[in-house]
This record gives structure tokens, C-alpha cells and sequence, in this order.
């Protein structure tokens, strides 16, 4: 599928520490696993993250869930060797932690490459420092290899000394500057983390306000926080009912010669056919993710 239309409605978090996790989001209806060598690894332990995720990466059964590796940055003692790792792990992408310039991502690439990594390797950058918010539009477009931003909206706040507020108000600059670059690059965007486990309510109306931004999905730390997820980034029936009347209706103009679409009362115009239609496609894209999950088509490598 297109990788604009890939569903990333929820991408979890995985501790490549914990084998145990590792081995259960094989079973999860996540759209996309990150495998964490950086935050969720304390020091004593990157190594054997490191090992771990990438055994299991080449043990496989993941698909038709998108796996990527989050390394720790080339500056640190593990970032070189994390990035070596990477290239030949068989994930889908690398995420680059902290990155605050496109020299960063060329950096990186250059690693990748020199320890053979195979052309379709993505990568992806976390935008989590008031300077990546700075730079946004120059490293979206460092390198056609990038294929996604993903908001570090834990630490932007730490650095902005900005509060956690239920509609993140202190935030919504960052995050549009980010929004307004990845669209403008033809990138994939995630929302940040929501760390409080215990608020269903308040996640569920994060995730509404991540979709109502533009956001394609939502980073997760908990298993708990998928189905969610997957609900408010996924077109509603009643949004793929109406998408499917724009398309008809402008389609049945087209044959009779008209330029000009009513529905409703509302003008219909090129722009809404082709958001229709990416609404529809998205819907299929989601639909064949699950019939694969569910062991009806797909590879069992990766």
C-alpha cells in the first residue's frame, strides 16, 4: 500500500529490555511497535535491549504490524552501534531520537547505509526540543529516506516549562509548526505519548483532539491505550457514508458534463473529492491490515 495510506492509528512503545513484551506485541492489534533501545532502557541494560530486539526482529511474526527500532542518538556511548544493529534487523524504520537539524538525519542515513542497509529502511525523527520545533520544515526535508515526524510532547513540555493541560494549549504551536511541515514534505505525523494510565476519558479526548489536528495516529506506552486509539483515527462509518456520496455525486457531474457539485446544499469541490477518497482508501487499507492479522492473506516474515 501507498505509504501515505499506511494505517498508523496507534504505535506502541515496546522496553526492548523486556523480552516478555517483545514477545507479546505479536499478539497486539497495534498498527506499528517501536522497539525502544532509548528511553525506556536504563543504561546497564542498552546491550541488552539492543540483542534482544534484534533477535527478535529476525524472529519474525510481527507483520502485518509496522516495526521500527528507536535507537539512542549518535552522541551517546550506544548510538553508532544501535544504528549498525539496526540496518540489517529487518525492521521497517529507524527512529532517530532528538533531532534538531537535518544534519542529524543525514548523519544518521550515513550509518545506515555504510552497514548495509537495504534501500526501503525508513526513517523516522522525533521532534521533542524547542530547536527541532525551530526546524521543522529543513529536517522533513533532510532525505526522501524520511518517512515520518513523531511528537516527544513529554520533553518538548519539560523544555518549554509548559504545563499538561487537557487541551495542551502551551503546545499547539509546536505542534502545528511540526503538522504544517510533515504535510508540507508528504510525511506520516504521530501524536506524543499520555501518560496517565489511570484517565480513560482524557486519553479518549486526546486522541480526538490529535485526530481533529490532523494527526494520522497516536504513540502509545500501554496496551491498554490501542483500542482507543485505532477508534478515533479510524473514519467513522458515518464519514465513509458521506465520503462515498462525494465521490458518487462528483462522479455523476463529471458525466453529465457539469463542473459544479451540490450535496446537501454544500459545494463540493476537487478538494473534498480527494480527501473523500483518501478517507475510503485509508478505510480499505485498515480493513486488509486486519484480515492480515487475522491470518487471511499476508507474510509471516518481519
Amino acid at each position: 500500500m501507498p505509504a501515505s495510506l499506511r494505517p498508523r492509528r496507534s504505535v506502541l512503545y515496546m522496553p526492548g529490555s523486556n523480552a516478555r513484551a517483545l514477545e507479546k506485541a505479536r499478539t497486539l492489534p497495534a498498527d506499528g511497535l517501536i522497539l525502544d533501545l532509548e528511553d525506556a532502557v536504563a543504561p546497564a541494560a542498552k546491550e541488552t535491549a539492543r540483542a534482544q530486539a534484534v533477535a527478535a526482529l529476525r524472529a519474525g511474526r510481527y507483520r502485518p504490524r509496522e516495526v521500527i527500532v528507536r535507537v539512542n542518538g549518535l552522541a551517546t556511548a550506544w548510538g553508532h552501534a544501535d544504528l549498525v544493529a539496526a540496518a540489517s534487523a529487518g525492521a521497517d524504520a529507524v527512529l532517530l531520537p532528538k533531532v534538531e537539524s537535518a544534519d542529524a538525519v543525514r548523519q544518521a542515513l550515513a550509518v545506515l547505509t555504510t552497514a548495509g542497509a537495504p534501500p526501503e529502511l525508513a526513517l523516522w525523527a522525533m521532534m521533542e526540543t524547542p530547536r527541532a520545533m525551530l526546524h521543522a520544515d529543513e529536517i522533513a526535508a533532510a532525505s526522501p529516506r524520511l518517512a515520518a515526524l513523531v511528537m516527544g510532547t513529554s520533553d518538548l513540555a519539560k523544555e518549554l516549562r509548559a504545563a499538561h493541560t487537557a487541551m495542551r494549549l502551551p503546545l499547539l504551536t509546536a505542534l502545528g509548526l511540526c503538522l504544517l511541515a510533515a504535510r508540507v514534505h508528504g510525511l506520516a505525523i504521530l501524536d506524543g505519548v499520555f501518560l496517565d494510565l489511570q484517565d480513560e476519558a482524557g486519553f479518549e479526548a486526546a486522541c480526538r483532539q490529535g485526530a481533529e489536528l490532523g494527526f494520522d495516529g497516536k504513540t502509545l506506552i500501554h496496551p491498554n491505550q490501542i483500542g482507543p486509539a485505532n477508534r478515533a483515527f479510524s473514519p467513522s462509518e458515518a464519514e465513509l457514508a458521506r465520503a462515498r456520496r462525494i465521490i458518487e455525486a462528483h462522479e455523476a457531474a463529471r458525466l453529465r458534463g457539469e463542473g459544479v457539485v451540490v450535496l446537501d446544499g454544500r459545494l463540493i469541490e476537487e478538494l473534498h473529492v480527494r480527501e473523500a477518497r483518501r478517507q475510503v482508501q485509508l478505510a480499505e487499507a485498515i480493513a486488509a491490515m486486519g484480515a492480515a492479522a487475522a491470518g487471511d492473506f499476508g507474510s509471516d516474515r518481519g
